[in-house]
């Protein structure tokens, strides 16, 4: 890299963190716009670090209905992510919704209820329960502000295994392929688990084909002048967080320095049973701990 690009990135390094804290002074959180993000920092983050080995993310799909609070419903779509902010790898572990696992405080339920029992600290002790990690921060969103956020994007591209559809979210349904994505159809691509032969497995790995396509469009424009800075001042008007400004400036960082060869993506797998007359996934608790210690190990050595 030579001294002048290094001195643009600087400029531009140092122009986002005055961005960052401007807005978080000017923008009270939560009532100028509706709060449509949330990112709760676990007791235990200090925030992120060089030194830190992985960074972990856990990233939720609220299901929450108009009027319904973001962080008191159930999860729809969840994905564990972690960040290496020293290679610039990447892995991102999904979980189906409907797991059967222990939920702090409430005995066995389904996953998705752990955001409704307990918030994003109830999904975090949830997510460790099963997979051995604590996430450092959680990150609600609810789908229309996802939606938005992919149009503002300039839609996503994804790579589809086979075609699927679903008479209520996408009747026409999704082609296989190489797929060009706006907002409403990104959010179809990522919820829709009926026409699928996998079912909640195979939900879940289409919704790391919809992060991978988000990341590759965000790095492809990265470097388009004030694309950052807009997208950051955006999402903070909409966002309640208890991380500082340079919290959320690091991880604006973390997540841009990954390189898309270095991503890995694994969903925990299980067995689909019955609890009464509730369907649920039995997930392979043996299994999860295991991607959870590869990829504490270096995240992008994790393997399926």
């Amino acid at each position: 890299m030579t001294a002048g690009v290094r001195r643009v990135r600087g400029l531009r390094a140092a122009a986002l963190a005055v961005v960052l804290g401007v807005t978080a002074l000017v923008v009270p959180q939560g009532t100028v716009q509706p709060t449509d993000v949330s990112l709760v920092k676990i007791r235990h983050a200090q925030g992120v670090s060089v030194d830190d080995d992985v960074v972990w993310i856990l990233a939720i799909g609220s299901d929450a209905r108009p009027g319904q609070e973001m962080t008191r419903a159930r999860g729809d779509a969840l994905q564990l992510v972690g960040i290496d902010t020293r290679t610039g790898s990447a892995t991102a572990i999904g979980v189906p919704r409907d797991s059967w696992v222990a939920i702090p405080g409430h005995g066995r339920e389904k996953i998705n209820s752990a955001l409704y029992f307990g918030g994003p600290r109830g999904m975090a002790g949830a997510m460790r329960n099963l997979v051995g990690i604590e996430p450092d921060y959680v990150m609600v969103t609810r789908f229309p502000f996802f939606e938005d956020m992919v149009d503002d994007i300039g839609g996503i591209t994804v790579t589809n295994p086979r075609r699927f559809s679903d008479p209520y979210l996408k009747k026409e349904g999704f082609r296989q392929g190489r797929i060009r994505l706006g907002g409403y159809d990104a959010m179809a691509f990522s919820r829709i688990r009926k026409g699928l032969a996998g079912g909640d497995f195979d939900r879940s790995a289409n919704q790391q084909r919809t992060l991978r396509g988000i990341h590759a469009r965000i790095r492809a424009q990265a470097d388009r002048p004030g694309f950052i800075e807009r997208g950051v001042m955006t999402v903070m008007e909409h966002m309640a967080t208890n991380a500082g400004p340079g919290e959320l400036y690091e991880l604006a960082q973390a997540v841009a320095q990954v390189d898309p060869r270095r991503i890995t993506t694994c969903v925990v797998r299980g067995r689909i049973g019955f609890v009464g007359a509730a369907s649920v996934v039995f997930p392979d608790v043996a299994q999860a701990r295991r991607l959870g210690r590869d990829a504490r190990a270096d995240a992008h050595i994790t393997r399926c």
